[in-house]
């Protein structure tokens, strides 16, 4: 398995200069992808697209909760349901369905030279896919501290979009 950032097979030439892709390619692995606007060499959760298997897929997120469950990535995806959530420190997460669960691990928060996984219940490449996937997406705000410290941006994305 490989993540690819950035994976420039993902973004459209057609497409604003600041768009940034990650992929997940391996053998016996379903390619998944995501791209949206660059944020400190990842693409970031705001406005992102993502595609499973060739199919799109889905996510949404509220952002203010107080609880990382209530701040965790709800995923559709291949006609399944996932949870994608930080778990202790923003070098931890784990991704999550009612039959499996992927915890994930980096070596470093910003720049991790190596990612880690631990998979628990009936985990199958889809599911390796996607974790590997949200390794090399910006999700720092789903922990409390990054969803304030982004607030103020997407207070003003918000406003941006209303012209």
């Amino acid at each position: 398995m490989e993540l690819t950032l950035p994976a420039l097979e993902v973004v459209e030439v057609s497409e604003p200069r600041g768009i940034i892709g990650a992929a997940v390619t391996g053998e016996n692995i379903p390619m998944s992808s995501f791209k949206s606007i660059r944020y400190g060499g990842r693409p970031r959760l705001a406005e992102g697209k993502l595609s499973v298997a060739g199919q799109h897929a889905s996510f949404s997120r509220k952002t203010l909760r107080m609880s990382r469950g209530g701040r965790a990535l709800k995923i559709w995806a291949v006609g399944r349901e996932y949870r994608y959530r930080e778990e202790g420190n923003r070098r931890h997460h784990v991704l999550e369905r009612p039959e499996s669960r992927i915890v994930m691990a980096r070596s470093s928060a910003s720049d991790p030279k190596s990612i880690s996984g631990t998979a628990h219940g009936a985990v199958d490449s889809v599911d390796i896919s996607l974790a590997i996937l949200f390794e090399g997406v910006y999700t720092r705000n789903l922990s409390l501290r990054g969803a304030l410290i982004s607030a103020p941006g997407r207070f003003l994305d918000g406003l941006s979009s209303l012209s």
